[in-house]
Protein backbone atom coordinates (compact mmCIF):
# COMPACT_ATOMS: atom_id res chain seq x y z
CA UNK A 1 0.00 0.00 0.00
CA UNK A 2 2.99 2.01 0.36
CA UNK A 3 4.42 1.88 -2.68
CA UNK A 4 1.06 2.23 -4.04
CA UNK A 5 1.02 6.13 -2.58
CA UNK A 6 4.90 6.69 -3.41
CA UNK A 7 3.33 6.07 -7.18
CA UNK A 8 0.51 7.98 -7.13
CA UNK A 9 1.62 11.01 -5.10
CA UNK A 10 3.37 12.88 -8.13
CA UNK A 11 0.40 12.49 -10.36
CA UNK A 12 -2.74 14.93 -10.80
CA UNK A 13 -6.10 15.04 -8.79
CA UNK A 14 -7.59 14.31 -12.14
CA UNK A 15 -5.23 11.34 -13.16
CA UNK A 16 -5.67 9.95 -9.60
CA UNK A 17 -9.09 10.55 -9.93
CA UNK A 18 -9.99 9.14 -13.35
CA UNK A 19 -7.67 6.02 -11.87
CA UNK A 20 -9.32 4.98 -8.81
CA UNK A 21 -12.65 5.47 -10.71
CA UNK A 22 -11.70 2.62 -13.18
CA UNK A 23 -10.39 0.72 -9.85
CA UNK A 24 -13.71 0.91 -8.05
CA UNK A 25 -15.22 0.16 -11.56
CA UNK A 26 -13.31 -2.74 -11.95
CA UNK A 27 -13.57 -3.75 -8.19
CA UNK A 28 -17.47 -3.10 -8.41
CA UNK A 29 -17.92 -5.68 -11.11
CA UNK A 30 -15.86 -8.09 -9.85
CA UNK A 31 -17.26 -7.83 -6.38
CA UNK A 32 -20.97 -8.22 -7.87
CA UNK A 33 -19.66 -11.23 -9.84
CA UNK A 34 -18.19 -12.65 -6.66
CA UNK A 35 -21.64 -11.97 -4.91
CA UNK A 36 -23.60 -13.82 -7.71
CA UNK A 37 -20.93 -16.45 -7.61
CA UNK A 38 -21.31 -17.23 -3.84
CA UNK A 39 -25.08 -16.51 -3.77
CA UNK A 40 -24.48 -19.57 -6.68
CA UNK A 41 -22.18 -21.65 -3.96
CA UNK A 42 -24.48 -21.09 -1.09
CA UNK A 43 -27.16 -22.43 -2.82
CA UNK A 44 -25.38 -25.47 -4.42
CA UNK A 45 -24.11 -25.79 -0.91
CA UNK A 46 -27.30 -26.30 0.42
CA UNK A 47 -28.69 -28.27 -2.71
CA UNK A 48 -25.74 -30.75 -1.56
CA UNK A 49 -26.59 -30.70 1.61
CA UNK A 50 -29.89 -31.11 1.63
CA UNK A 51 -29.54 -34.29 -1.20
CA UNK A 52 -26.89 -35.62 1.02
CA UNK A 53 -29.87 -35.58 4.24
CA UNK A 54 -32.29 -37.14 1.58
CA UNK A 55 -30.02 -39.79 0.48
CA UNK A 56 -29.71 -41.07 4.39
CA UNK A 57 -33.07 -40.60 5.03
CA UNK A 58 -34.21 -43.04 2.12
CA UNK A 59 -30.79 -45.39 2.78
CA UNK A 60 -32.19 -45.91 6.37
CA UNK A 61 -35.68 -46.44 5.62
CA UNK A 62 -34.47 -48.42 2.83
CA UNK A 63 -37.37 -47.49 0.42
CA UNK A 64 -36.05 -45.73 -2.98
CA UNK A 65 -34.80 -48.34 -5.59
CA UNK A 66 -31.07 -48.51 -6.45
CA UNK A 67 -31.09 -46.82 -9.60
CA UNK A 68 -33.12 -43.36 -8.02
CA UNK A 69 -30.34 -43.79 -5.69
CA UNK A 70 -27.62 -43.81 -8.80
CA UNK A 71 -29.22 -40.84 -10.03
CA UNK A 72 -28.92 -38.96 -6.71
CA UNK A 73 -25.59 -39.66 -6.31
CA UNK A 74 -24.68 -38.26 -9.73
CA UNK A 75 -26.59 -35.18 -9.41
CA UNK A 76 -24.49 -34.79 -5.95
CA UNK A 77 -21.01 -35.37 -7.86
CA UNK A 78 -22.34 -32.88 -10.18
CA UNK A 79 -23.51 -30.09 -7.83
CA UNK A 80 -19.91 -30.82 -6.16
CA UNK A 81 -17.79 -30.46 -9.74
CA UNK A 82 -19.84 -27.36 -10.15
CA UNK A 83 -18.95 -25.43 -7.04
CA UNK A 84 -15.71 -26.68 -7.42
CA UNK A 85 -15.24 -25.07 -11.05
CA UNK A 86 -17.08 -22.14 -9.13
CA UNK A 87 -14.08 -21.92 -6.59
CA UNK A 88 -11.68 -21.81 -9.85
CA UNK A 89 -13.67 -19.08 -11.38
CA UNK A 90 -13.56 -17.04 -8.41
CA UNK A 91 -9.68 -17.41 -8.15
CA UNK A 92 -8.93 -17.09 -11.54
CA UNK A 93 -11.08 -13.42 -11.14
CA UNK A 94 -8.82 -12.77 -8.14
CA UNK A 95 -5.79 -13.32 -9.97
CA UNK A 96 -7.26 -11.19 -13.32
CA UNK A 97 -8.26 -8.39 -10.56
CA UNK A 98 -4.69 -8.50 -9.62
CA UNK A 99 -3.10 -8.68 -12.79
CA UNK A 100 -5.37 -5.59 -13.84
CA UNK A 101 -4.27 -3.71 -10.73
CA UNK A 102 -0.63 -4.46 -11.33
CA UNK A 103 -1.05 -3.53 -14.94
CA UNK A 104 -2.85 -0.05 -13.77
CA UNK A 105 -0.19 0.84 -11.32
CA UNK A 106 2.69 0.27 -14.39
CA UNK A 107 0.73 2.39 -16.45
CA UNK A 108 0.04 5.21 -13.66
CA UNK A 109 3.89 5.23 -13.12
CA UNK A 110 4.67 5.71 -17.19
CA UNK A 111 1.78 8.24 -16.84
CA UNK A 112 3.42 10.08 -13.99
CA UNK A 113 6.37 10.09 -15.63
CA UNK A 114 5.61 11.03 -19.49
CA UNK A 115 3.61 14.36 -17.41
CA UNK A 116 7.18 15.24 -15.79
CA UNK A 117 9.08 14.61 -18.86
CA UNK A 118 5.85 16.82 -20.94
CA UNK A 119 6.04 19.50 -17.77
CA UNK A 120 9.74 19.71 -18.37
CA UNK A 121 9.66 20.25 -22.00
CA UNK A 122 6.79 23.02 -21.20
CA UNK A 123 9.00 24.51 -18.80
CA UNK A 124 12.09 24.69 -21.72
CA UNK A 125 9.96 26.05 -24.70
CA UNK A 126 8.40 29.26 -22.27
CA UNK A 127 11.72 29.81 -21.46
CA UNK A 128 12.93 30.05 -25.01
CA UNK A 129 9.70 32.05 -25.76
CA UNK A 130 10.71 34.69 -22.93
CA UNK A 131 14.08 34.84 -24.15
CA UNK A 132 12.82 35.01 -27.92
CA UNK A 133 10.19 37.92 -26.65
CA UNK A 134 12.78 39.37 -24.93
CA UNK A 135 15.28 39.35 -27.15
CA UNK A 136 12.80 40.57 -30.28
CA UNK A 137 12.45 43.91 -27.78
CA UNK A 138 15.93 44.51 -27.47
CA UNK A 139 16.46 44.50 -31.50
CA UNK A 140 13.17 46.86 -31.62
CA UNK A 141 15.06 48.68 -29.34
Amino acid sequence: MSQLKDKVRGLSKAKIEKLLFTLMDECDATNAENCMLKEVCAKLKKDVRMLERNKQELERVNKIPQCEKLRAEEKILTLCKDLDTLKDLMNTRKKVFNTDISILECESLNLKLRLESLVSENNQLREKVHKAESDLAQNKR
